[in-house]
């Protein structure tokens, strides 16, 4: 299948949308918002939702837009100086992204959200349920870390990440993220999973474009350009991340130029514009992606070949007698990395057992459990109702 019918298929009919904005795409000098790309990109956004979808979006910009208000003169480096930039610049932000869509019978409701919202399956599901019926309610919802609180997300790549992980919460079918370059670029040679128009020249300073790329190994993550804008937190490297994680979830990826003309018209459009990153053959139930993606594992758990067999192969919960060791101190009912005797992960789980029982009852059958932990017992140290394979 060629670029064009690929793009038909996994960008045209997308129905939920998220569009993640960079710092640099809506930015202008001395850290002013670029009213006419804030109007521009509001317009476009405003045209799919007529089209009858529904589009979320992660927008950067607060800390700089409070940079500006509050008259510094540069970005500070102290946490709090960040957070009270970040607590002024987000009113302003959003109130821009509500005056543009308020022009076409939209309006832009702020949805600001922690690390620690996701780790909560109660939080993450109240998140989800606003969403809905912000777009029930003809409203844009306009994500962003909630930087006044946050202390550990105000770093490198924080919002590429929360927009996938949006994209995992909203089960979208898309995922794009605007920045400042044409997409995935890179030159010669070309990894075989790449493909590429035929260009005599490379499209932009950072190389030749990448239409799509069929699978995201480590030779794609290679490609990645470290460096990040004096603004932005992110970067390529934090673009494929996220991108990685919306693929490996079953949904599409585009990275593509948030201040070319018309650019999420004609990436919907199926337009060559932007890398596509082409979605994993199996899409995941909302609550396996919460699992493998968005909760944060507290330790891991080891297993013998025979186990990971039956996990990857089988389809086998996780019993006891294939526990050789642990890592960690958890307890029950937190998420679990599940590691072969290899050291590769095979898999995330939500652990029936703490650390310490799990300590007692490793390599023990099943009959064992109840004499060892004197109490009625889980047959499985990980149901594979609540397992996510890796």
């Amino acid at each position: 299948m060629n670029s064009v019918n690929l793009r038909e298929k996994h960008i045209s009919g997308a129905r939920r949308i998220v569009v993640k904005i960079g710092t640099n795409v809506i930015g202008g000098d001395e850290h002013m918002l670029e009213e006419g790309r804030v109007d521009a990109l509001s317009e476009q956004i405003a045209c799919l939702l007529e089209d009858g979808r529904q589009v979320a979006v992660v927008s950067s910009g607060a800390i700089g837009a409070g940079i500006k208000e509050l008259g510094m003169s540069a970005r500070p480096r102290s946490l709090p100086a960040l957070q009270a930039a970040a607590s002024v610049g987000q009113s302003r932000l959003v109130s821009r992204y509500d005056r543009s869509l308020r022009k076409h019978g939209f309006h832009a409701g702020q949805i600001l959200l922690t690390r620690d919202d996701f780790d909560s399956r109660g939080r993450y599901l109240n998140a989800a349920n606003t969403i809905h019926a912000l777009f029930a309610n003809r409203c844009v919802p306009v994500v962003n870390e909630n930087d006044t609180i946050s202390t550990e997300e105000i770093r490198f790549g924080d919002n590429d990440l929360l927009a996938a992980f949006l994209t995992h919460l909203i089960r979208a079918d898309l995922l794009v993220l605007l920045t400042c370059a044409p997409g995935l670029c890179t030159h010669p040679p070309f990894p075989d999973n790449l493909l590429l128009c035929e260009r005599k020249e490379p499209e932009s300073k950072f190389g030749y474009r990448v239409d799509v790329v069929r699978d995201m190994g480590d030779d794609v993550a290679d490609l990645a350009r470290s460096e990040t804008s004096p603004d932005g937190t992110g970067g390529m490297r934090s673009k494929l991340a996220a991108a990685k994680m919306a693929v490996d979830a079953g949904e599409a990826a585009v990275i593509a130029d948030g201040r070319a003309e018309n650019v999420l018209l004609d990436l919907l459009a199926g337009r060559d514009v932007g890398t596509l990153f082409l979605p994993a053959s199996e899409k995941l139930r909302s609550r396996k992606r919460w699992i493998r993606f968005t909760r944060r594992p507290r330790g891991t758990i080891e297993v013998d070949k025979g186990a990971e067999k039956a996990l990857r192969e089988g389809g086998k919960s996780l019993l006891p007698t294939g526990v050789t060791g642990i890592r960690g101190q958890f307890e029950s009912g937190d998420t679990v990395t599940v590691r072969g005797p290899d050291g590769g992960e095979v898999a995330r789980g939500l652990t029936n057992y703490s650390s310490a029982e799990i300590s007692m009852i490793k390599g023990r059958r099943t009959e064992e459990l109840a004499a060892v932990l004197g109490q009625d017992c889980f047959d499985e140290v990980i149901h594979r109702d609540n397992m996510a394979l890796i």
